[in-house]
């Protein structure tokens, strides 16, 4: 391609974001980039004049486990064939890293070395929005607290034993609801810290398994009973009653039944909360034409998406503006996991929405096959 003639190889590596060291087979550095440079600093001569040896000596700095050394992650990475991430301390942090095997025109081999940048805006972003509920949750827990105390300290006068009783349950609700969010909170943060350390698709690979949909699903609906899937604040209701399935029973999929379970209590708390209580709602699947995927659609007749707020559905901390939706209380990090986990589990999310009328979110995972355990799917 001409296109291709006409870049410079050292600039493309300058334009990059990640720091980039490449050693060939005499373990000698045979190329960096501007980035590299900006990361390691002085560090870099010493690098560029005794090669691997000194990269070793210096990513290996403050390395508790030695299995987990550069060296190590180089043999693994040529041993498998794939980039295989690490870590490294510089500069008073730890810094992500991927060390790969490439290969060049001449068939040469060479171990490639990128250095993350690391970016504290989102990790700003979220410890503020983790600071910010626990301080509320804790100010209202000893604020209710207070107020259980001196309710039992100083009885109103003529004040029955079962009136007091209601005002202290209430207060013992509203604890309950702060405690039920820290909760809900702290268990997204430990999914989302799967997706942003790069943990997630070994985590599915080892929890993938073969579930017979149709019992998967009866065993799903039968456990909304055991927890609290929508926020203790919402009027109560009993949302099983409305809720239909349509699962043909020759369903089968290979999937990771924790984050599918997490997954689904996702989308249907969303239809559950942003619809009224008397509409129904349906839980059906369908094996697509070529018999590769199973799609699951959760549709419901609720308040709908704006068109234009789609782009915001499924990103990071950010909810539709309507005010139904604003009404009841979220994070805004739900389905942001979930488009991660579909998609670590080999599939793909979407949605069809139309306010006033209603929503449907669909997801495709792949057919278990023999072959399933062994094999990775191609994606959808």
């Amino acid at each position: 391609m001409v296109f291709a003639k006409q870049l410079d190889f050292q600039s493309v590596l300058d334009g990059l974001g990640q720091g980039v060291l490449v050693f060939d087979t005499d373990n000698r550095l045979v190329a960096d980039n501007l980035a590299a440079r900006n990361i390691l600093g002085n560090d870099l001569t010493l690098i560029r004049a005794q090669g691997w040896a000194a990269a070793v000596t210096l990513f290996n700095t403050r390395l508790d486990d030695p299995n987990q050394g550069v060296d190590i992650m180089r043999q693994r990475a040529e041993e498998s064939a794939r980039p295989v991430r690490f870590h490294i301390f510089r500069s008073g942090e730890y810094v992500s890293c991927w060390v790969s095997l490439v290969h060049g025109d001449d068939d040469d081999q060479y171990i490639m070395l990128t250095i993350d940048v690391n970016d504290w805006t989102a990790i700003s972003e979220l410890l503020g929005h983790f600071r910010d509920e626990v301080q509320v949750a804790a100010n209202a827990t000893k604020g209710h607290t207070d107020l259980i105390i001196q309710s039992l300290r100083h009885l109103k006068a003529g004040e029955t034993l079962e009136q007091l009783s209601r005002r202290v349950i209430g207060f013992t609700h509203l604890i309950g609801t702060h405690m039920h969010r820290l909760e809900r909170l702290m268990l997204l943060l430990a999914r989302l810290e799967a997706v942003r350390t790069g943990r997630l698709k070994d985590s599915v690979n080892r929890e993938a398994r073969k579930i017979y949909l149709a019992d998967f699903i009866e065993d799903f609906v039968e456990g909304l009973d055991e927890i609290t899937l929508i926020d203790p604040e919402t009027e109560t209701q009993d949302y099983r009653s409305r809720l239909s399935i349509s699962i043909p029973d020759d369903l089968i999929i290979h999937a990771s039944p924790h984050r599918l379970t997490s997954v689904l209590h996702d989308v249907l708390r969303n239809a559950i909360m942003y619809s009224m209580k008397a509409t129904p709602i349906m839980i059906a699947a369908h094996a697509s034409p070529h018999n590769q995927h199973v799609q699951i659609d959760v549709i419901d007749e609720g308040y709908g998406v704006r068109a234009k707020e789609f782009d915001r559905v499924f990103e990071f901390f950010q909810r539709a503006r309507q005010p139904q939706i604003i009404g009841e209380f979220g994070y805004g990090l739900s389905l942001y996991l979930c488009k991660h986990e579909v998609e670590a589990m080999n599939g793909k999310i979407w949605f069809e929405s139309e306010e006033g009328v209603g929503t449907t979110f669909s997801f495709k995972l792949p057919v278990w096959t023999v072959n399933s355990s062994s094999s990775s799917q191609a994606e959808p």
